[in-house]
């Protein structure tokens, strides 16, 4: 599956999305810790 197949997927359908996640440069946050986020945000 391409990674454009990949993103067309994710967007049809919410539900297999099961926790936020940011990649930044250098870290990957997954889940929401409101603390975490901020810091980095």
């Amino acid at each position: 599956m391409s990674e454009a197949e990949q993103f067309k997927l994710l967007a049809s359908d919410g539900m297999l999305v099961k926790r936020p996640l940011l990649v930044g440069d250098g870290f990957v946050l997954v889940g929401f810790k409101e603390e975490e986020w901020k810091a980095r945000v």
